[in-house]
């Protein structure tokens, strides 16, 4: 497998960055139907990374270990896993090396950031 190209978008936290992500367009991720917008990355599928995500109806994320920890604050639809169900305004910070298998039922939009602790 080749290894990660680090391209560090918006990691210098010396400098104040501004994104307005009404004008960002969709990427693809590792799974079908579950769209992001990066908003910082350290690279492509590992490190730290903040971004929004979109699953549409009926997605899922293939279970996944999170290195550094995990947070996730809903802000529209409901995020599901396997420890439960999160609706909007719901903010969730799981530990390093925290699991999950997580899905949707409906559209549902979420901001994520990785890598933190």
């Amino acid at each position: 497998m080749p290894e990660e190209q680090s391209y560090a978008l918006n990691l210098d936290l010396s400098q104040k960055v501004v994104v307005d992500t009404e004008k960002m367009g969709w990427e693809g991720s590792r799974a079908d139907n579950v769209l992001r917008k990066p908003l910082e990355r350290e690279s492509q599928e590992s490190g730290r990374a903040t971004s929004i995500v979109q699953f549409m109806p009926g997605a899922s994320f293939p279970a996944h270990r999170h290195d550094m920890g995990e947070e996730i604050f809903v802000l529209q639809g409901e995020f599901i896993d396997e420890h439960g169900r999160y609706p909007a305004g719901t903010w969730i910070r799981s530990p390093h090396k925290s699991l999950h298998d997580p899905w949707v039922e409906q559209e549902t939009l979420i901001w994520v950031k990785t890598g933190h602790s």
